[in-house]
């Protein structure tokens, strides 16, 4: 038997396979138990991934509105190996993120009602947070799963809400 680190683990290709199949496992089991929150539920479970990773690998020391989408896509292509479009609405202070690829959405699903990559919106927004942590020059917050590959679409487009200069 392997004993894998989590610094082992993130270096895995399977990882995300393993990842993907857990959390649909997981939203049918919360559903069939009536746990309420789901979406709320996959959001924490991906700041905890946050928490952990950065542990081991940070993108950048300081995001600012200027690297803000240089870092979201670095952190798509190291820890989900996705290439993603990032546009950064000014006037909105909005942050849309288009994923061909999401690793997490990679099938549809009749059944499920919430879409796998709520985890990486969680994960996204708490990175930004702990890297900004010591100042806060930019403070990323999930707002909605526009369309995902769970629910039929081409493509998961994942939306974040910014504010500059803190919280």
């Amino acid at each position: 038997m392997m004993n894998l680190t989590r610094e082992d683990l993130i270096q895995s290709d399977a990882t995300m396979n393993q990842m993907r199949n857990m959390v649909y496992h997981l939203v049918r089991f919360m559903k069939i138990n009536g746990i309420s929150e789901t979406k709320e539920n996959l959001r924490k479970m991906g700041r905890n991934i946050a928490l952990t990773y950065l542990q081991y690998w940070k993108p950048i020391e300081q995001v600012t509105k200027a690297n803000l989408t240089s870092v979201i896509t670095t952190i798509y292509k190291k820890i989900l190996n996705s290439s993603v479009s990032v546009v950064l609405d000014e006037i909105n202070n909005i942050v849309i993120v288009k994923d061909n690829d999401c690793s997490l959405c990679k099938y549809q699903f009749n059944d499920i009602d919430v879409a796998g990559c709520e985890v990486i919106v969680g994960m996204i927004s708490e990175m930004i947070s702990q890297i900004n942590k010591e100042n806060p020059l930019i403070v990323l917050q999930p707002r909605d799963i526009i369309e995902s590959r769970t629910f039929g679409h081409k493509a998961c487009v994942q939306s974040f809400k910014y504010k500059e200069g803190g919280v």
